[in-house]
């Protein structure tokens, strides 16, 4: 097995001996103390580290696609096998994951701070939540390094799993293991779908080795219905329409969690999916179609949606929604490398506003807007942290998201005009404009949050804002840095090449696609930053009309339709919810008065029919006597008969 390949394996497997190890400590440990807090603090940071170091590694080192596999299992001739693909892309992404789940161990090292008086409970609770910490970053580690669909398979339900244990981490948070329970179920109904998508692929070419299906001759038809049923469960991870509702509600657990789950983990695993396997979709231009719809509608839904939000963390989630929808936008327009560049670009900034909308709420308490304001003065820190973060959002240059959004932008404006393989016009038309009006509307609502948590004065007479402590501090101010600058890398034409490469690689045929350019300059470009302009300055525009009052207030009869995301929750619960328990309850009446009444009904005749067979042998000892008398007499009588009439 060459370096290469070491590393490739190392990846998940650094972060996973962490996660053991802590599982193992909370098991043994039943009154855990401080000493056990230390101890899972420094194998979650260690874990994180790790597989950061060899992620940087492995992007140093490899300089051309490697793959390492050997087999695992065999079902009647169809091979499993434990499988590798690496390259750039892979180093890449392993990188941005790496780095959040290192920044989120540290943070919340000061976030969720030791036990005391009110939480005496906080230490036996950081043992569990820094191993799932780590498992989760092992699951999306192996997600990313996988060249077999069974072992994608495992890193992608795992992924599920330790969401729901992390969101739900402190009961005591209203709302926390329902948002749980909702995430998780939301992402298993996409996840069935995932699941036939993959056993059909896999039973097609004979194989489950990514590179064997790539290379595999399917039909039309078995291609579209094996990749629609994939995009089920890319929907359900990555939070598209229509199974993204549960994105917003899993605010309720800890912040760092949604950091880690918005930026680097399950949100990002679908659209690496779709572009890990893109030639599959590329083949499927009725599945591309639908990809492109879905994202038109997640991508304006989700920010319309965050205008109206006065939670800040939903605010950021609603926004994460919309952006994921611009990455499956780009795949739908036949550009996987400007998904891949907006993927990074989103997980640095996206990562930096969660831990500083943490900050936040660590020093004032609460995550209403409307409760904050002023908070500069007291938070200059996490105040400039928090604007470098908005303005990479909202698409500020020379910041990361402006040049990421633009290769998007770009490459659907190229895709409308000259044409895109199997992408229809149309299509990329729809996701170019409404693109373009999801800048200005990203605008609106940063500035908005911006204004409305640190300009202006307090809104809050007791409010004593203060910059969070070191622990906390230092990711913001590193994760900055990413955010800041990471989209001039895409001027570097090596970056573009193992961004454009992936797919061709693994395809086999050593090429880079034709639309593998990822900072696109062009009299287009000025378009967006007037929009960008108009929605910032829009914002500004009614805050500086009614400092006190919230901009929201302009979109008039609007604001509970978006506050509400349209009522998708209620509709979502009077057409499948309800039905759905409605039929348990019905299923339930069956099985107790139909399946098991007719079991029990059986027991209850058997001992009734014994119980009445018992009253006729109990009877008094008089009357037991005179039968056996009378008895005996029958019996003498027809003997006497008997004999004398042989006679």
């Amino acid at each position: 097995m060459s370096g290469v390949a070491v590393l490739g394996w190392l990846l998940p497997g650094i972060p996973l001996a962490a996660a053991l190890l802590g599982l193992a400590l909370t098991l043994l440990s039943e009154n855990a103390g401080r000493t056990a807090r230390r101890v899972a603090i420094g194998l979650g940071v260690t874990g994180a580290a790790g597989a950061l170091a060899a992620a940087v590694a492995l992007l140093v080192a490899l300089d051309a696609p490697a793959e390492s596999s050997r087999p695992w299992i065999d079902f009647g001739g169809l091979a499993v096998s434990l499988t590798v693909r690496l390259d750039g892309t892979v180093a890449l992404v392993a990188v941005a994951v790496a780095a959040v789940a290192l920044a989120v161990q540290v943070y919340s090292t000061a976030y969720l701070g030791p036990g005391s008086d009110d939480d005496p409970d906080a230490d036996r609770r950081y043992l569990p939540y820094a191993a799932q910490i780590s498992l989760f970053t092992a699951a999306m580690l192996l997600v990313v390094v996988s060249g077999d669909l069974i072992l994608l398979l495992i890193g992608w339900e795992v992924m599920g799993i330790c969401s729901y244990l992390l969101i739900a981490h402190d009961r005591r948070l209203p709302g926390a293991p329902a948002a749980a329970m909702k995430a998780f179920l939301v992402t298993r109904a996409g996840d069935i779908g995932f699941i036939l998508g993959v056993a059909l692929l896999g039973l097609g070419a004979g194989s489950f080795r990514i590179a064997d299906v790539l290379a595999h001759d399917y039909s039309a038809g078995t291609l579209t219905v094996a990749t629609l049923l994939l995009l089920a469960g890319v929907a359900g991870k990555s939070a598209q329409f229509p199974l993204h509702s549960w994105l917003p509600d899993a605010m309720a657990g800890p912040t760092p969690i949604s950091a880690l789950i918005h930026a680097a983990t399950m949100v990002a695993a679908g659209v690496y999916v779709v572009a890990r396997l893109y030639p599959l979709f590329a083949a499927a231009p009725v599945t591309l179609t639908v990809l492109g719809l879905l994202a038109v509608i997640t991508l304006l839904g989700g920010a319309l949606a965050a205008t109206a939000q006065d939670d800040i963390k939903r605010v950021l989630a609603w926004s994460t929604v919309s952006q994921v929808g611009f990455m499956a936008g780009a795949l739908a327009v036949g550009s996987p490398p400007a998904a891949l560049f907006h993927l990074l670009s989103h997980a640095a900034f996206k990562a930096l506003l969660f831990l500083a909308a943490g900050a936040v709420i660590h020093a004032v308490g609460t995550a209403s807007m409307s409760a904050m304001g002023g908070l500069r003065r007291g938070m200059p820190v996490t105040f400039w942290c928090t604007t470098i973060g908005l303005a990479a959002l909202a698409g500020l240059p020379p910041l990361s998201g402006f040049w990421s959004k633009d290769g998007i932008l770009a490459a659907a404006w190229d895709t409308a005009r000259h044409g895109g393989g199997e992408t229809p016009a149309w299509l990329a038309w729809l996701v170019w404009l409404a693109g373009l009006v999801t800048v200005a509307i990203t605008a609106w609502y940063a500035t908005r949050l911006l204004l409305r948590a640190f300009a202006g004065d307090s809104r809050t007479a007791d409010l004593h804002p203060h910059d969070p402590p070191a622990a906390m501090r230092v990711p913001l101010l590193v994760l900055a840095v990413p955010a800041a600058l990471l989209g001039l890398l895409g001027f570097w034409p090596a970056f573009a090449d193992r961004l454009g490469g992936s797919t061709a690689a693994l395809a086999g045929d050593g090429t880079v696609g034709e639309n593998t350019e990822v900072i696109h300059l062009g009299p287009e470009l000025a378009l967006p930053v007037l929009l960008l302009v108009l929605g910032a300055g829009l914002a500004w525009w009614r805050w500086r009309r009614q400092p006190a009052a919230d901009p929201a207030a302009a979109l008039g009869p609007l604001r509970p339709a978006f506050a509400n995301a349209f009522w998708f929750d209620t509709l979502q619960n009077a057409l499948v919810v309800r039905p759905v328990r409605a039929l348990a309850r019905l299923a339930r009446r069956g099985d107790e008065g139909i399946v098991d009444g007719a079991v029990e009904g059986t027991g209850r005749a058997t001992l009734a029919l014994g119980g009445g067979l018992a009253a006729l042998h109990r009877a008094a000892l008089p009357r037991a006597l005179a039968t056996a008398l009378a008895g005996v007499l029958l019996i003498g009588l027809a003997t006497v008969l008997i004999l004398g009439g042989a006679r």
